[in-house]
Order: structure tokens, then sequence, then C-alpha cells
């Protein structure tokens, strides 16, 4: 029998799972956070955060660098443990129980696979202390080889992988053992577009096969989008608002949201609210053209909630309509720059300059063939029931149901 080899104390922490037997009963699979408090020092790296990932969820918690999102999973894998708060693993807290007994795969961003093991007894490494029968523990990583496509590099050492390769051996050896839970920090993130793309399909297509409950984190809002069930959006240790991709996307709950997902992302423009003839309307940038709200849930929300005039208004480029035609309810602005980019082209449209100088830009989504010139004038105009409305001191948006 090959000696097992040694390894790092926080190796055996997160690879250890319960034994075959243990593995065979058929249980949920939830993960809860409630009032979460993890702090280092002076910082507060999450700050009373609750929600719960349900049994067999693709879960995705999106934010930028330094929103909190590895701490989160590493306070759920029990590598670290909050200062305030429960954490729960199928309805029972898990405080202090050790990670070998959380029974979760963390697939870290940078995979450190063991140097002297070939890619396959790196693979299998997980599975050894469950004994499971020879041909099984083979299958499993075979399986597992070939969704990922390294089948062919079984035999090499790591110092023959490339960067990529590497990452896909480290996410194989995760989803080989078959957890109750995956923990997975931007596994992909070092793999090429084309990889990465591909690779989103392949985990999400795994995933719903085996049924298993994953908590995945990413910066990326095209994995968020394209792979989650919902998303929680963190920033700065808080969560900013809890939904389905859909939800996220077309009822941002705040400016932050707003202006983070979506490529190009939500127009964010201050304007002024008024009334006239008892119909809402709003004045886009200082001094600009006034139009009306014509949507009448929109603007009996805002008529009951604005507490101000000035507001911020918001509309995906693609809720922004421009033609060389007139059209109803529209002002005209000139164009201030031109992104052909294939499927669609991005037409920037300037609204004027503030006391600094700078121009406000109002960007729209247009198809590839539309044609339009730099210092052009177009008319401009928006879906009637796809504009928002924010506070401008709050940043939360105006009319949302909490």
């Amino acid at each position: 029998m090959k000696p097992r080899p040694n390894v790092s104390t926080l190796e055996k922490r997160v690879y250890a799972g319960p034994s075959s037997k243990l593995e065979q009963q058929l249980t949920m699979a939830t993960v809860k956070l409630e009032n979460v408090t993890k702090r280092f020092g002076d910082l507060v790296a999450l700050d009373n955060i609750t929600f719960d990932v349900q049994d067999k969820e693709f879960f995705v918690l999106l934010g930028q660098t330094g929103a909190g999102k590895t701490t989160a999973l590493r306070c759920i894998a029990g590598l670290d443990k909050p200062e305030e708060g429960e954490i729960y693993l199928d309805g029972v807290s898990v405080d202090d129980k050790t990670p070998a007994a959380r029974d979760v795969a963390f697939v870290f961003q940078s995979h450190i696979l063991y140097p002297h093991l070939t890619v396959y007894d790196n693979m299998a490494f997980p599975l050894h202390p469950r004994r499971l029968p020879a041909e099984e523990l083979e299958r499993r990583v075979k399986d597992i080889a070939q969704m990922l496509h390294i089948e062919h590099l079984l035999m090499r050492m790591p110092n023959q992988l490339s960067g990529g390769e590497t990452q896909r051996v480290g996410l194989g050896r995760a989803m080989v053992r078959r957890p109750q839970v995956f923990l997975m920090d931007e596994p992909i993130s070092n793999l090429d577009a084309k990889l990465r793309t591909e690779m989103r399909a392949e985990i999400r297509w795994r995933q719903r096969e085996l049924g298993t409950t994953t908590f995945y984190v990413t910066h990326d809002q095209v994995e968020a989008m394209s792979m989650a069930d919902r998303i929680a959006v963190l920033e700065a240790g808080k969560i900013q608002q809890l939904g389905t991709p859909s939800d996220i996307y077309n009822h941002p709950a705040n400016l932050f949201v707003a202006g983070f997902i979506g490529s190009p992302s939500m127009n964010c423009i201050p304007c002024e609210l008024s009334r006239a003839n008892g119909a809402m309307q709003f004045t886009l940038g200082a001094g600009g053209d006034t139009l009306a709200i014509q949507d009448a849930d929109i603007a009996k929300k805002v008529s009951e909630t604005a507490e101000t005039r000035d507001v911020i208004f918001g509309a995906h480029p693609e809720d922004v309509l421009v033609s060389h035609q007139p059209m109803p309810n529209a002002f005209q602005a000139e164009v201030y720059s031109v992104e052909p980019l294939g499927a669609e082209t991005i037409v920037e449209l300037t609204l004027g300059t503030d006391a600094a100088g700078t121009h406000t830009i109002l960007k729209s989504r247009t198809a590839p063939t539309f044609d339009a010139q730099v210092s052009a004038r177009l008319y401009v105009t928006f879906v009637a029931q796809r504009i928002h409305f924010f506070h401008k001191a709050t940043g939360m948006a105006i009319g949302r149901t909490p």
C-alpha cells in the first residue's frame, strides 16, 4: 500500500470527510448565517449578515475585492470563527464543530497540489479516508477528470501543469468528494475567457446532476448572473440585496447594486421630479429636458414615496432608446462616443457638463447595425415601464417593497 503523504493541518481540516457509510445517507444540505459578525482587529469583515442557502441550491455571494466574501466562506467551513451570530448546517448550529465534522468541500481560489503526487493521486486523495472500493474511486476520478477536460493529465506531475490546468485539478479534487455542501472561492478566476465560459456551464450542469448545495463566491457578475439560483450582493461586509438574478438586475434595491450589476451598468443620473397638470415628470441634469413618467405604477410610487424633488434617475442601457427620427416623449442629445462590440453597439450621449466641466453621459445599447456618428444629434427616450428612481441621500430605490 502506498504510504499516505504528509499534509498540512489546514489541508487535513478541509479535505477530511465522513466515512463511506455516512456518505451514503441521504440528508438535506442547508446553510444559514444568522446575524454573523466577523472582525479582524478594527476591520469589520462581516457586519451582522443574515441569509440562508436552500437544499440543492446554487447560491452566489457577489461582491468586489475586500467585500468579505472569502471570510463568509471560511466561517461556514470553520476555518474562521465569528465573534457574533450563529451558523447552521441542516438546521444544526456548527459553531463548535471542527471543519472535518461539517462535511463541506472548500475549493480555494489558489489551488495548491501535492507536488510529489500525480494528478490522479491528487484528485483521489480526499477519497482515501472513505475507504471506497478501488473501482469506485477510479470511476469517480476519471468521471470528474473527463468533465473538466483533464483526463489526459492524470499521470502528470504538478510541475508539468499550466496555471489553468492546476486550477482545474484543484477543482476536481474537491468535486470527487461529493460533500453535503460545496464552498467555492472564485474557482475559475485564473482561467482564460473561453475556458471560463465552458467551466461555468460545466460546473452548473454538474451541480444540478449531483444535487449538491453550492455556495459560490465571485466578483464576476457574469458568473453570478449565469450560474446562480439566487445572488446575495455584498459590500463592505453588508448584504445589499438578495434575490434571483432577474430580481437583482431588474429591481436593484439601491444605487450600489444598480451601478454594480450589468455591463455596461445602469445609467444613474441626477434628476429633478416635478408635477404638471396632475402628472409626474422628471428633468435629467441641470437645465435638461423634461419628460413625463408614462408608467402609472411608477408615477404613483414616486408621487407617494419621494421625500424630495432631487433624486437619481436610473435606466439600463438597453432601455435607453435612440433614433434619428423624432419619437414621442423624447429629447435630443449629442453622440459623445460609439463603441462597436460586434453583437451590439454602445452609444454614449452627452447630456451636458457640470460645473467642473465633466460630461454627464447616458449609455444606450443598440443593434450592431445602428449607424451613429460622434457629434451627431439623436432623439432619446426610455422604455416607460423600466425606469428607476433612487433617493439621493440614502441611495435606496424609491417605492421598492422591502
